[in-house]
């Protein structure tokens, strides 16, 4: 193990003399964290509707008090009244408001003479997530307004569902820290792990390995074990200061801790043994660089870190199901959204070792004593 040790320890004054790549390597999956966490997490709110009523009825001046609680309750939209329909379409293809909201001229006899009364939203669905938002909103305002009084019905005569959440609401930002925490874990596999091996090779540096002793499994073991000690210190750091920016309850149970420190040095060694598998092999300086941005891509997304993977079609899924990064956003999920144990991730952990198994050792069969 001595000469494995010689490894570690020269990779890690390497990475100590580099306070920089120490820095980015940590800060980027942070503002990544921040920046997309509290970009897309939120609720929309405030969006502007217009009410075009061309009824003015009693039946269309509820649906306008109901809007207006909506408006005043929720504040999802803001209304503007409108008079003509035309300048309220002219106003919504030049982005003035999200949605126009219009009440028939018939809407009231309609009610009266239960002949089908409609309204009708017209929503900008060039932003289908807005469009969305609005559609169910209206939606619900129209279901309101269908529910008989509780006056005239003593007993309702239809189910309801009451919507019972198991755990506590979950912001986006708590949502996106799994895969930000492996990304971390990533990135400075990426740096520390692929970019400065090949970068050796480039400088000649890699021929002093070649003439020691050393066998071809101690020297892959050095550099997985310094690159998974740099890989977990990444993880650990973001996974503290993600946790707590994006207020995750009880971050510093000791027992929590133990277990994501766990996941953190699995998944750490799983990647840095499945980086050294692709760059065994590679001495182009450039090349990693190409592969790293693809690899970025297909790793993160399908992992179900951003969007739920039962939303993929089937070809995706199939990366998901074969994806490093699966497993791991997985088990950080369950520890850090759920609080669960060691039995709700043991199938992550045992994939992810079986795959460190399989890259190492296919890394070292690969690996060449040779120029």
């Amino acid at each position: 193990m001595h000469r494995t040790l010689a490894i570690i320890e020269r990779e890690m004054r390497r990475f100590r003399r580099s306070p920089m790549l120490i820095v980015m390597s940590m800060m980027m999956p942070i503002v990544q964290l921040v920046v997309l966490g509290y970009a897309f997490g939120g609720n929309v709110k405030h969006l502007k509707v217009a009410v075009v009523d061309q009824d003015h009825g009693v039946p269309a001046v509820r649906v306008r008090e109901l809007a207006g609680a909506v408006a005043s309750g929720n504040h999802t939209f803001d209304l503007v009244e409108y008079a003509d329909p035309g300048v309220a379409l002219t106003d919504l293809r030049n982005g003035v408001v999200n949605g126009v909201l219009t009440i028939p001229p018939d809407f009231s006899r309609r009610v009266i003479g239960r002949n089908q009364p409609k309204v009708a939203l017209i929503a900008d669905n060039t932003d289908s997530f807005v469009s969305a938002t609005l559609s169910a909103t209206v939606a619900q305002l129209v279901g309101s307004y269908n529910q008989p009084a509780e006056s005239s019905v003593r007993i309702p005569g239809q189910a309801t569902l009451d919507l019972v959440e198991i755990y506590p609401y979950v912001p986006y930002v708590q949502y996106l820290l799994p895969g930000s925490i492996t990304m971390s874990i990533f990135m400075m596999v990426m740096i520390g792990g692929g970019i400065i091996f090949i970068d050796d090779k480039a400088r000649g540096l890699h021929e002093g390995y070649l003439v020691t002793p050393i066998r071809k499994f101690e020297l892959i073991a050095g550099f997985n074990i310094s690159g998974t000690i740099r890989a977990v210190i990444a993880g650990a750091f973001l996974m503290v200061i993600g946790s707590l920016i994006a207020g995750v309850p009880n971050p510093l149970d000791p027992m929590r801790l133990l277990r994501l420190l766990t996941v953190i040095t699995i998944t750490s060694f799983a990647l840095i043994s499945m980086m050294f598998l692709i760059m065994v092999r590679i001495t182009d300086p450039l090349l990693p660089r190409a592969v790293f941005g693809v690899l970025n891509t297909v790793l993160y997304f399908p992992s179900g870190a951003v969007y739920p993977q039962q939303g993929f079609p089937r070809w995706m899924q199939l990366i998901a199901a074969v994806d490093p990064f699966t497993y791991a956003v997985h088990a950080f999920k369950s520890l850090l959204l759920k609080n669960t144990g060691f039995e709700a991730i043991a199938y992550d952990l045992g994939f992810l070792v079986v795959f460190s198994i399989i890259c190492m050792g296919g890394a070292t069969a690969l690996f060449r004593r040779s120029l």
